[in-house]
């Protein structure tokens, strides 16, 4: 069953240190490259992050969004970087010293540069969360493919019965056919009988005529290979596994087919029927875009 490329998802777990809330996104796209916003200390998973998201998402723009909740009450000890806060302190008494000043480097100036403070609880070693940041993103994926799945199946129906309908107007244009070419003949005759009068018909010649506008306007292979796309296209629409590109190359092949009975075909209501043939599947050409 096909799968659809816009669903979205969330998830969360939990760890003693906070939550990871996860949301996938996913709308059609030609490619799967999925694009991730995370907190700075654990950019370190990302690329891990993507490669589980890719396992199971394989086209669509993908936007996946992780949030991380510390818990409440977590201590948070004071570190200081003794090394940089030394430089901090060197290069000021230095200025102090090169513009002739006798007061003393004040230690709040050197304990308010960047990085010379920080708490102990925003130090995050990655790899001791990466089993419950997998496990959110699991479940923001089960998530995202339950809603893609249900969306597929509306998607399989409808161009199921649009693809059946399209299959009703060939026939009707294959019925159509060899009347064209009867209708032809009797027009052509009662013209010649209008323009020779009583002059007697040349039959092998008006045979002839016939047999070559037959010749212009078959249009058999093309009937014969729209029935082969058509039984790939159900077969397609069975199948599990990512199928959008080749839905949109037989929608292409069906296309040119259809084109070229339109203009082998001189008759007002094939003519009628390439049209809308045509228009349906251009609906059908939108929603395949949809497919995964």
């Amino acid at each position: 069953m096909i799968k659809s490329m816009t669903g979205y998802g969330k998830g969360e777990a939990a760890s003693p240190r906070g939550v990871f809330s996860v949301e996938i996104r996913s709308v059609n796209h030609r490619y799967g490259e999925p694009t991730v916003r995370m907190p700075r200390q654990f950019l370190a998973l990302e690329n891990e992050l993507k490669r589980q998201i890719s396992t199971l998402l394989k086209r669509g723009k993908i936007d996946v969004t992780v949030l991380w909740e510390e818990v409440s009450g977590v201590e948070a000890v004071p570190q200081i970087n003794n090394q940089l806060a030394k430089g901090y302190f060197d290069a000021f008494s230095h200025l102090s010293r090169e513009l002739g000043l006798t007061v003393e480097v004040p230690l709040n100036l050197v304990l308010a540069q960047k990085g010379v403070m920080r708490d102990v609880s925003t130090t995050i070693e990655e790899s001791e969360f990466q089993p419950q940041l997998t496990q959110a993103v699991a479940a923001a994926m089960a998530a995202i493919d339950a809603m893609r799945t249900r969306e597929g199946e509306t998607l399989a129906a409808d161009l199921l019965a649009r693809r059946e309908q399209i299959a009703q107007w060939v026939n009707q244009i294959s019925e159509r056919t060899p009347l064209m070419v009867l209708e032809y003949k009797q027009k052509l005759m009662l013209r010649l009988e209008q323009l020779l009068g009583d002059t007697e018909l040349d039959p092998a010649r008006l045979a002839q005529e016939v047999a070559l506008l037959a010749d212009r306007c078959d249009i058999t292979e093309e009937l014969v290979r729209l029935s082969s796309h058509f039984a790939q296209f159900d077969e397609a629409l069975r199948l599990k596994e990512p199928v959008g590109r080749k839905l949109d190359f037989l929608m292409q092949e069906m296309n040119r087919e259809v084109n070229t009975i339109g203009s082998k075909a001189n008759d007002a209501i094939i003519a009628a029927l390439v049209i809308q043939i045509k228009a349906e599947m251009e609906k059908m050409r939108e929603q395949v875009q949809n497919v995964e």
